[in-house]
């Protein structure tokens, strides 16, 4: 028997991992059936790139792992609700759920801000589900912050 997949244990993971190389520590996994087949944390850093959040770089690592800019089906785990760029990437890439940890009151635009997926020219819009390990997530991100004070 095959143990079960924590997806947003795999995110955290990367969250983590992206608090370690001085990222904000957001970590994303991309699930397509019931096998993770992307996962990465922020690298906007590292990269020199404004959008390498960890969702853009999974949908990327996901769509090329599958051959295709759609990934119908697909559930996506974030440790933080996505913003704006990564709503609308979401969208486009038609995936099925969103999952995510912490609320972003401040830059978050599902539940948040423009609330992407409630607008008129949003085109398809998942299934959200929020709060998904919201204490470890946000705790994650106050320690990293009040490092950096």
């Amino acid at each position: 028997m095959s143990t079960p997949i924590d997806p947003m244990g795999v995110a955290l993971e990367e969250a983590r991992a992206a608090f370690g190389r001085n990222e904000v520590p957001i970590g994303a996994a991309l699930v397509l059936d019931g096998r993770v087949v992307a996962r990465d944390g922020n690298r906007t850093v590292e990269l020199d790139d404004p959008t390498a959040h960890a969702e853009i770089l999974v949908i990327r690592a996901a769509a090329r792992a599958i051959g295709s800019q759609r990934l119908t089906g697909a559930d996506l785990y974030v440790t933080l609700e996505p913003c704006a760029m990564c709503a609308a990437a979401i969208s486009f890439a038609r995936i099925r759920r969103l999952y995510f940890g912490a609320a972003d009151g401040k830059g978050g635009a599902v539940e948040h801000g423009p609330r992407f997926f409630g607008q008129p020219t949003c085109h398809h819009a998942p299934e959200v589900y929020g709060g998904i390990a919201e204490m470890e997530s946000a705790g994650l991100l106050r320690r990293f912050f009040a490092s950096r004070r």
